[in-house]
């Protein structure tokens, strides 16, 4: 009986791994939490972008809400919406993010959102869905929306800005929408 505690916690934890294998093979991006710097880059990004006064931003695959988080703090007049599709980082990020007035956590897959009223999107994906996001975003964002993605780029589009951060993770791109294609 005393045996119980442990191995209903080595049920949870093992869940819980496998929860995080499956949706990264069915997105193909594992949850990744945003670096300081990084962070950091996004919002001078955003920033240069001259977003409206109370602009919409939307994070595709807002992971366990550290990006989410420091937009909101960011933009206090903004409205942030991300979207997670994997359970347990969103409700971590759901966890991290109560009380925080302007920033919503979404569950589900933005693929199937309707971001048209987008002023900003912000993405920290992998390679391997990119080509997808950049046709998703063609077909819902008005000209000139700016997008900022983190590490994995829009390989086949024309950027705006850029900073490059230490490391393989920590370039951030500024695209404004539809991006030219190279």
């Amino acid at each position: 009986m005393s045996d119980l505690p442990s191995i209903a916690l080595l049920c949870i934890v093992t869940l819980s791994c496998l929860s995080i294998l499956l949706f990264h093979l069915v997105t193909g991006v594992p949850p990744m939490p945003s670096s300081a710097a990084v962070i950091t880059d996004v919002i001078d990004l955003l920033r240069q972008a001259n977003l409206p006064p109370r602009p919409k931003i939307y994070e595709l695959g807002s992971g366990w809400g550290s990006l989410a988080i420091a937009l909101a703090r960011a933009f206090p007049d903004a409205e942030i919406h991300g979207f997670e599709l994997s359970p347990l980082p969103f409700l971590f990020a759901r966890l991290r993010t109560r009380g925080i007035r302007n920033l919503s956590i979404h569950w589900g897959d933005f693929f199937r959102q309707d971001v048209s009223d987008a002023d900003a999107i912000t993405c920290y994906l992998m390679i391997r869905p990119m080509p997808k996001v950049g046709a998703f975003l063609d077909s819902m964002l008005r000209p000139g929306t700016a997008v900022v993605s983190l590490t994995f780029w829009f390989r086949d589009r024309r950027v705006d800005a850029s900073r490059n951060g230490a490391g393989l993770r920590g370039a951030a791109a500024l695209y404004y929408w539809p991006a030219e294609k190279t």
